[in-house]
């Protein structure tokens, strides 16, 4: 009866564990992606540089987007690319935490994040494809005096969550940057003059 039992529990735990599998490839199939699922974009750039500090972990997180979609290459300096992103506003310098709510004793109940960024992408020769862009995003966090440690995990995570929606949001709006090529009309011969009727006398 025992080993009865545990081949049941085995069984339907396969059973479990196939349909999980088999809705996950669902949902890929038809173009579903989770929150932080970076998905494919087709950026207009061969080559693109980043304008932020190489130590930073918003650069780090695009930077791995950006060579991940397999057409374009991040290089080290803006000489080298094609597309740059200048950032206006760092979010790391300007992400914020506000008091949201307080409870009836006028304690924090409620804190809610702030993660935002300006930027714009240029070309090399300086033209400005995109104009300065701006991206803001808030997550609201309960405050539990007695659970420090767990809320400040908690903020570190909140943030991080912000950091890969911002980094999709740009991906998105960079491979929406339309290459539009000037280019000069040809020039076209002058016609030829028409030769007018003789004028007829007039009697």
């Amino acid at each position: 009866m025992t080993n009865m039992a545990s081949r049941s529990r085995l069984f339907q735990r396969a059973r479990l564990g196939g349909v999980v599998l088999a809705l996950s490839l669902t949902l890929s199939a038809c173009g579903f992606h989770l929150r932080g699922d970076g998905g494919h974009y087709t950026l207009p750039f061969p080559t693109m540089y980043v304008g932020l500090p190489e130590s930073s972990p918003l650069a780090v997180d695009l930077k791995r987007n950006i060579n991940a979609n397999g057409s374009t290459t991040v290089v080290k300096t803006a000489k080298e690319a094609e597309g740059i992103i200048e950032v206006i506003s760092n979010p790391e310098h300007t992400k914020t935490k506000t008091i949201l709510s307080l409870n009836s004793n006028g304690r924090v109940r409620q804190y809610l994040l702030s993660y935002s960024i300006v930027f714009r992408v240029l070309n090399k020769q300086g033209v400005e494809l995109l104009g300065p862009t701006s991206i803001a995003l808030s997550r609201p966090i309960d405050f539990n005096e007695t659970q420090l440690l767990a809320k400040e995990q908690e903020e570190a995570l909140l943030y991080k969550d912000m950091q890969t929606d911002l980094v999709q949001q740009m991906m998105r709006r960079i491979a929406a940057i339309k290459m539009t090529r000037m280019s000069v009309p040809a020039s076209t011969p002058n016609p030829a003059p028409t030769q007018s009727a003789p004028a007829v006398p007039i009697l």
